[in-house]
């Protein structure tokens, strides 16, 4: 995503973002507004964007002035941790698929098909024919667990997942037209290089703009690993995805401090409010 002055962020998602960051520290209303400031989100829309998202769940005020996460967004504050530990997930590969049948399930509800589609493509599934996903089974601990997390994700309990084994010689070579390991690569050691020259360049920007920017570029960052497949070698350059990983962590961990340091310049009513670290998601 471009970190121009031209990029817009909803509330919604800002203030979420926030949340998620803040972790078991309330965020200070007086923060959000402050950070909504920064991306031209007017304080009424922040307090405004607080009560729908309270209506619904998802925050919950916790004392005069803060707010927490609320029970509806504890599978949204999951989903976000998980790309923390995405090298953790990987494992050798034998050679062998994970295969989900899709089949019996009806396409008529689009909502349902997005939310299957949506968990698939976050495991790095990808469709060989029509209801017939396949990826190589080099993540999580065993195909139970990957079966788990689908489910998890919004997959129906109907569908079928399995091992898929002694693939022809003609599919073998359909399957590995699925993903496209040269853009894969291309991606990791292009995205590598812009995180780096940014912060080359951030003691430089005002405290305002290197929060902005850190977050639209750390948060698409931190977007491409969560939906990347996750491939074993020779499918893509696993030192190469692995420094990407790296630099996504570096660059957040730079990210955080610089909303620490934007945060340290604010003047709340209650000067004894934890400040909530913004970790871009």
């Amino acid at each position: 995503m471009s970190s121009s002055p031209d990029t817009k962020v909803q509330p919604k998602h800002l203030l979420l973002e926030l949340l998620l960051a803040s972790g078991d520290d309330p965020l200070p209303v007086s923060h959000a507004v402050a950070a909504g400031a920064v991306f031209g989100i007017s304080e009424n829309h922040v307090r405004v964007t607080l009560a729908r998202l309270a209506a619904q769940d998802m925050v919950l005020a916790t004392e005069r002035g803060a707010w927490r996460l609320g029970p509806a967004a504890h599978s949204l504050a999951q989903d976000v941790a998980n790309w923390r530990h995405a090298a953790q997930r990987l494992r050798p590969w034998n050679g062998q698929y994970v295969a989900v049948h899709c089949g019996t399930l009806a396409r008529s509800d689009r909502a349902a098909t997005r939310q299957r589609e949506r968990a698939l493509h976050l495991l790095g599934f990808a469709e060989l024919q029509r209801g017939f996903w396949l990826r190589p089974d080099n993540i999580e601990a065993d195909i139970g667990a990957i079966r788990g997390r689908l489910y998890a994700l919004g997959l129906e309990a109907q569908a079928v997942v399995c091992g898929c084994t002694s693939l022809d010689t003609a599919t073998e070579a359909v399957v590995d037209a699925l993903w496209d390991g040269a853009a894969l690569n291309h991606a990791y050691r292009a995205t590598q290089e812009r995180l780096q020259r940014w912060l080359d360049g951030a003691a430089r920007l005002p405290t305002p703009q290197a929060a902005r920017e850190s977050f639209f570029l750390g948060g698409a960052a931190i977007r491409q690993l969560v939906y990347d497949p996750l491939l074993p070698e020779p499918m893509v350059d696993a030192t190469l995805r692995q420094a990407f990983i790296d630099s996504v962590h570096a660059f957040d961990a730079a990210g955080r401090t610089i909303w620490d340091r934007f945060y340290d310049t604010l003047t709340t009513p209650d000067a004894a409010a934890r400040k909530a670290r913004l970790r871009v998601a």
